[in-house]
């Protein structure tokens, strides 16, 4: 492990300081937007920005990596990230802040692709794995740690823009300070959707739903906060509870899907993860002084966390107990599409059921999500009989590329892909 640690050390510290900055980035964005007196919709449009550009940059950033190389696309990236975060501070209208999430977007997914391909080129049977989990840890902890420090200075000034430009900044220098050689870059060819829903009608429809849901929650939580009146050290405390949770939650819940039908596993923790949402709804509208206790409310954000932040990666791990080791990297890729693709509307959406229903809107919409993706589920499980799981658990933050899969010891290295 530490001999992991000595070779990658560039790479971790890099993505770690890009993962502070786009963790902060997040909560920073959406607690302005309500200090500037944003529409909510204007709001979840300049969010779905980031995912649109993640959206665009997956398609699009292996050619260019093919033509430029690693590390000279990691540091054009990263200083265009870096920009594109100032530009916040001088242009305040949602138009241009959509412009700049965009690019934040497209270039957060190269990164990502870089990173993993040269993981995947460092890895070996013996360590795919350890990889996987060091890189996941480092991704959960470095957007809670940059979601935590909102409270740096107030959102209304310039500085706290700053601090996310200079950390982008600073995670350039290690990689161009690393010795080791660019690995030769290996390009994923996804399966077709149409091959993906013969193979795993559940698999796929869940990862299009939880882009929807997922997405929701992590670009709108900020704005839910604000909207309660919550201080800048609640909002920056209750976005840390629910990613750190969810990164915590990932082993457990796998765990007991790996010894049964992962489809029934999905179902139960949507269900129970739906009746967290009304009790938070519930306890929101009955207090009459929210500023007096949020104990309670933290609890249950933690709890709801822990329970939906999984799902994602259990719809992965389902589809990969039905396809062929060949193509766990292929089919990643699909899933991950999907879910861009559900990303990208989902905030939009989610800022018109906050608009009817008020802040509280957030979670009825999740809610709504969830129970499509338990029916569905149940369906599914009459319609076909389960099996019980014959890959390991594959635990995948939505801050990652395809590519990250390839990490997985049940996925057939990318050096050694048939051509």
């Amino acid at each position: 492990m530490l001999k992991i640690l000595r070779n990658s050390w560039a790479l971790f510290t890099g993505l770690t300081l890009m993962m502070i900055a786009h963790g902060l980035q997040g909560n920073l964005l959406g607690v302005r937007a309500v200090y500037e007196n944003f529409s909510l919709i204007e709001t979840g449009a300049l969010m779905s920005g980031f995912y649109l550009g993640y959206l665009v940059g997956a398609n699009q950033v292996t050619n260019i990596i093919f033509k430029v190389g690693h590390i000279r696309v990691f540091a054009a990236f990263a200083s265009l990230a870096s920009l594109s975060i100032l530009l916040h501070s001088v242009f305040v209208n949602p138009y241009m802040w959509f412009v700049s999430r965009f690019i934040s977007g497209f270039c957060i997914v190269g990164i990502y692709t870089i990173v993993e391909s040269w993981l995947n080129d460092r890895a070996t049977n013996q360590t795919r794995g350890k990889l996987l989990s060091i890189y996941m840890m480092l991704l959960y902890i470095g957007m809670g740690t940059g979601m935590f420090i909102l409270t740096f200075n107030d959102p209304k000034n310039y500085q706290p823009f700053i601090l996310v430009s200079v950390l982008m900044s600073l995670a350039l220098v290690p990689i161009l300070l690393t010795k080791r050689k660019a690995p030769s870059f290996k390009k994923i060819k996804p399966l077709t959707i149409k091959k993906l829903l013969d193979i795993s009608p559940y698999g796929t429809a869940t990862s299009f739903l939880c882009g929807l849901s997922n997405s929701v929650i992590f670009t709108l939580l900020a704005v839910y906060c604000a909207s309660m009146n919550f201080s800048l050290f609640e909002i920056s405390l209750t976005t840390f509870i629910f990613t750190c949770i969810g990164a915590v939650s990932q082993f457990p819940v796998g765990y007991v899907s790996d010894k049964s039908d992962r489809r029934k596993v999905i179902v139960t923790i949507t269900v129970l993860s739906s009746m967290v949402a009304y009790l938070i709804i519930h306890y929101t509208q009955t207090l009459t002084d929210l500023n007096s206790s949020k104990l309670l409310f933290y609890l249950l954000i933690a709890i709801f966390s822990f329970l939906c932040l999984p799902i994602f990666s259990l719809a992965l791990s389902h589809t990969n107990d039905l396809i062929e080791k060949d193509n766990i990297v292929s089919a990643g890729s699909g899933l991950q599409f999907l879910f861009g693709v559900g990303a990208t509307s989902g905030p939009i959406i989610g800022t018109l059921f906050m608009k009817f229903f008020g802040p509280n809107g957030l979670f009825m919409f999740v809610i709504f999500i969830h129970l499509l993706i338990a029916i569905y589920g149940i369906w599914r499980i009459f319609v076909k009989k389960g099996q019980v799981a014959v890959t390991s658990f594959v635990g995948v933050s939505k801050a990652t590329s395809p590519l990250a899969i390839g990490l997985s010891p049940e996925a057939q290295p990318l050096s050694e892909e048939k051509k």
